[in-house]
């Protein structure tokens, strides 16, 4: 993607660029003692597109002015090899006329000229190409072929703000995460989701810069860069819609699949990749146009948001997957992201206050989980029921709650008519019906709900505790 940006600058600024569709000419060809030979020449139509063929490529060209050092820049999913003026350049893999003789080259070959090769005028440069081993077909497979200075211009500051983007987006997608842990909330695991995607893909856009690899990798780098764009455009849609409407959500979020997925049928990978993205935009703006009218908080500046950012998009679409898009991503989830932190920890106070307020009374047990705080009543309480850092609180009336503690700290502060039956269950006494045995060891009939087990260390107990005088007998009344 970055090669767009770079071949637009290189072809405005470079007046003596090899323009594919303006100087080449395709040419029956041949390998030679020393240059190639030629022959049946005509003028190249279209795209340059060498797979599956042996392709043979010539161009009159002139030196750029000016004393830097030049090199010819082969940009596609293909192997090559060049020469000038009848001097052999240098190979990128090793063309072939078949799959077998071709060895594959990387995606991007630079190949400099040494100064004593050019001519005053006229130089004649011949390039052979073939692509046997991609992965799929290409609808642009050679990007350029170009005469330019030496070496590359610097890719820095783009990969720079690039891996700035994704250590942002992937810190903003743990953030999500833990909160999710937390509160289980599906806007959070859908923003933890939507960043993580979004890092992902700036990753893979830098990979040209970081690793030259082989042309067939192109084809996997563009489907992944689609496939996270097309991830980050659902993911976008799911999140507004769950906020501003809900009621909305499964056709919404149904079309805005389908419709992405529909991009896949476009022409040429940056094409895809864009519509994708605008897709997922303009389905979200739509949702939020319609939470304005209904004065809902947030939708202004959401509205005006994605407006700009769409804006954005069509005014520079060659930017977009390139630059706009990551900062755009960055701009979005970390505001969500500071904006939830705060409200967590107001709601921690909250539930700080509603703990204190409930530890006056004894006769409830205060519940603390993803919820909020509530107060369950001790007569309430059929049983508890261990399950890792929580607990599940078996109610009267299938009622059932998840409690952020442990059961050893909930043995010490239930007062004696709950009793520890077995290392992952409390049974409330009030609530027992019955007992019987069950192999080597027993399971406490219940008013309501299965039997619990009783493991055979706390057997004597239970039975001892069941036998007492004066135990608090089940009575369907506490239900």
């Amino acid at each position: 993607m970055w090669r767009i940006l770079l071949i637009v600058i290189l072809l405005t600024a470079l007046p003596t660029a090899l323009r594919a569709q303006e100087a080449w000419e395709m040419c029956s060809g041949a390998p030679g003692v020393g240059e190639p030979v030629l022959s049946d020449c005509r003028p190249l139509d279209g795209a340059i597109d060498p797979q599956g063929r042996e392709l043979w490529l010539r161009a009159v060209v002139q030196r750029p002015t000016g004393d830097d050092a030049v090199a010819l820049y082969v940009v596609g999913a293909a192997s090559s090899e060049a020469w000038l003026n009848g001097q052999k350049l240098g190979a990128n893999g090793r063309p072939g006329d078949t799959k077998a003789a071709e060895a594959p080259g990387r995606y991007e070959a630079a190949l400099p000229i040494p100064e004593r090769m050019w001519r005053p005028a006229d130089n004649l440069v011949v390039v052979r190409l073939s692509s046997f081993h991609g992965l799929m077909r290409l609808d642009n497979p050679v990007g350029a072929i170009m005469v330019a200075p030496y070496p590359w211009p610097s890719r820095t500051v783009p990969v720079a703000i690039a891996f700035l983007a994704a250590g942002t987006l992937f810190a903003a997608a743990f953030g999500f995460g833990v909160i999710y842990s937390l509160r289980r909330t599906g806007s959070s695991l859908a923003l933890a989701a939507l960043a993580g995607v979004a890092g992902l893909q700036a990753m893979l856009e830098s990979l040209r810069a970081l690793l030259p690899y082989a042309y067939p990798v192109h084809a996997l780098r563009l489907v992944g860069i689609w496939g996270l764009s097309a991830a980050f455009a659902v993911l976008l849609v799911v999140y507004v819609v769950s906020r501003f409407w809900p009621q909305a959500r499964r056709p919404v979020v149904a079309l805005a699949a389908v419709a992405v997925a529909a991009t896949w049928f476009a022409p040429g990978f940056d094409m895809k990749t864009v519509l994708a993205l605008m897709i997922g935009l303009g389905l979200s703006a739509t949702v939020a146009v319609v939470a304005v009218r209904r004065r809902l908080p947030g939708a202004r500046p959401m509205l005006a948001y994605l407006g700009v950012f769409i804006a954005i998009g069509l005014l520079f679409p060659d930017w977009l997957t390139d630059l706009s898009y990551f900062l755009f991503a960055v701009g979005f989830v970390l505001p969500l992201l500071m904006a939830e932190v705060v409200r967590l920890g107001r709601a921690d106070q909250a539930r700080e206050v509603a703990l204190t307020r409930a530890a006056a009374r004894p006769n409830c047990l205060t519940v603390a989980s993803s919820r909020g705080v509530q107060r369950a009543p001790l007569d309430d309480i059929v049983a508890i029921v261990g399950a890792d850092d929580y607990v599940e609180l078996r109610l009267t009336n299938g009622r059932r709650l998840l409690h952020a503690a442990r059961l050893d700290r909930l043995e010490k502060e239930l007062p004696a008519s709950f009793l520890r039956v077995h290392r992952s269950v409390i049974a409330n006494l009030a609530h027992v019906q019955g007992f019987e045995r069950d192999g080597g060891r027993g399971r406490l009939l219940m008013d309501e709900g299965a039997p619990l087990p009783i493991s055979r260390n706390r057997l004597p107990t239970v039975r001892d505790a069941l036998d007492e005088p004066g135990r608090p007998q089940a009575s369907k009344a506490s239900a």
